[in-house]
């Protein structure tokens, strides 16, 4: 059975690959049920995907291929907090080399279109630390694509 709440994010037919990638991405993911069409339809095959449920770092998702008619954007994201660098380097290289494209200070999208943020645990505890080291590690953030852990460092130390 779903859970009480799920998000439903909407895939032009790619619902089954985008799943199974996250899967192989993230631990604590995997995917479950894929409901197939029972016959052909307007805009398909009987045995296409239509919904594919999933769980990415153990969050309840359903993938809906709903065609090409509404696209993601940055309104939603999805944050993946990282502990060091290589851990860093891993998702958003997964996610870029795997047909995505690089933005600023930590984002990235899928080639499915979604917005993730992967930003390592320093930069977060940077905001809640006083105001002058959250402004440089602020400063330092604004200048990167994929986050540089060492120099988010340098700059919460003064450096």
């Amino acid at each position: 059975m779903p859970e009480k709440l799920t998000t439903v994010l909407w895939y032009d037919g790619d619902a089954e690959e985008a799943a199974r990638f996250y899967a192989e991405t993230f631990p604590d993911s995997s995917v479950g049920n894929v409901f197939r069409a029972p016959s052909d339809f307007p805009s398909g095959k009987k045995g296409d995907a239509l919904t594919v449920e999933f769980t990415v770092l153990g969050r309840s998702f359903s993938g809906l291929n709903g065609g090409d008619m509404f696209k993601p954007n940055e309104s939603v994201s999805f944050m993946i907090v990282t502990e060091d660098q290589d851990e860093t380097d891993r998702y958003w290289n997964a996610i870029v080399g795997n047909g995505g494209q690089e933005s600023a200070c930590g984002w990235c999208k899928d080639k499915w279109g979604y917005s993730w943020q992967i930003t390592p645990r320093t930069l977060l505890e940077s905001q809640r630390a006083g105001d002058e080291e959250a402004k440089r590690a602020f400063e330092a953030m604004m200048t990167m694509q994929k986050i540089d852990v060492a120099a988010i460092d340098a700059a919460r130390a003064g450096n």
